[in-house]
């Protein structure tokens, strides 16, 4: 029989078969299921994002009140009964109020004046612009009602390079993205699932060197090269490590777990969720309940809140940073190592 004799004899058979058979037999179930994960990832994306930033409201925002004895437990009672509690209001006295704010254990410090209609707001610029703005435009109005004014000075603000207090946000951004695209590369050249736990041990070990000189790099970048982020050198570049490698392990962790699928994984903790609740466009005090929340528990929002402490700050309020961010290095190591050993225990007994 010719060629054209047997196209005309296959092609009525094909018409014949259903349209769900020929998409599965050209999509294959595996694919198909990367597929909808990616479509999934991307519009929790921009869920994620729109959802924390297209509607910014202050709650609660750390603000202590400096005023003479009688005085200081009203002021601080008016700024709490605000609808909507934007502020969190505290009475101390000037000095106190001050010390507090040099420590960032709070964002601004208003010094009430008796013998004059115009007071001070004190605000720390170097904690974030979109805070300090907030606390400034509440206040405002606060003040308007009571007949009064206040005049804004920024305290602390950010270095010369670094606008709006972003730069500590975006250097966190870049150690993330480079922690979890190491651990994906390896994934990509050597299996995404390491075949037992020495394995995954080599390449948790790999990440060490490559976190470290990641670490370097960064601060590098924003301090000598970029003047963004001047001083301390050596604390930047071991929160740089400690950043990279944690990404790192929890990547692998998930590729031990799902497999190619971990890579979904990893995208969703650090990027769906954790950057936009790190607190870089706009600080944990502006953000709806939910992102709010997970800002200090996601290395993103650990490690954000730990650079700009101690690039403005003194150091002071990181310890529970430096343990979120040590969980997730020795909480992503520890299961990858174990995970891998018990699949393969799993996989031997099967055998």
């Amino acid at each position: 029989m010719s060629q054209v004799d047997t196209d005309q004899v296959e092609t009525p058979a094909r018409s014949a078969e259903p349209v769900r058979d020929r998409v599965r037999g050209a999509v294959p179930p595996r694919v198909a299921a990367m597929l909808v994960g990616a479509l999934l990832l991307q519009l929790g994306f921009v869920l994620s994002y729109v959802g924390a930033f297209h509607n910014p409201q202050p709650h609660r925002i750390p603000i202590a009140v400096a005023a003479p004895q009688r005085m200081a437990p009203d002021a601080a009672e008016k700024l709490n009964g605000i609808p909507g509690q934007p502020l969190k209001a505290t009475a101390t006295d000037e000095a106190t109020a001050r010390e507090r704010l040099r420590t960032g254990e709070i964002s601004g410090a208003l010094i009430v004046k008796p013998g004059s209609r115009t007071d001070t707001l004190l605000v720390a610029g170097s904690g974030g612009a979109s805070t300090a703005t907030a606390l400034e435009t509440v206040i405002e109005k606060a003040e308007k009602a009571q007949s009064r004014a206040a005049t804004v000075v920024d305290a602390f603000p950010a270095q010369a390079g670094d606008a709006r207090g972003l730069s500590s946000f975006y250097l966190v951004v870049g150690w993330t993205v480079g922690g979890y695209l190491f651990a994906a590369l390896l994934g990509m050249s050597l299996g995404a699932r390491p075949a037992t736990a020495r394995g995954a041990g080599r390449r948790l070990l790999a990440a060490v060197p490559y976190a470290v000189l990641s670490g370097l790099g960064g601060a590098a970048i924003v301090g000598p090269l970029l003047g963004a982020l001047n001083g301390h050198f050596l604390a930047l570049s071991a929160i740089g490590a400690l950043v990279v490698f944690g990404a790192a392990a929890m990547t692998i962790a998930f590729q031990v777990l799902f497999g190619v699928l971990g890579i979904g994984v990893t995208i969703l903790l650090f990027v769906v969720l954790g950057n936009p609740s790190a607190g870089g466009a706009y600080g944990p005090e502006l953000l709806p309940p939910f992102w709010r929340a997970l800002s200090p528990a996601l290395p993103n929002g650990a490690a954000t809140h730990a650079v700009r402490h101690i690039m403005y700050f003194s150091g002071h309020g990181i310890t529970i940073n430096l343990a979120v961010l040590t969980a997730y290095a020795l909480g992503g190591a520890l299961v990858s190592v174990l995970a891998a050993a018990l699949i393969r225990r799993r996989r031997a007994a099967a055998a």
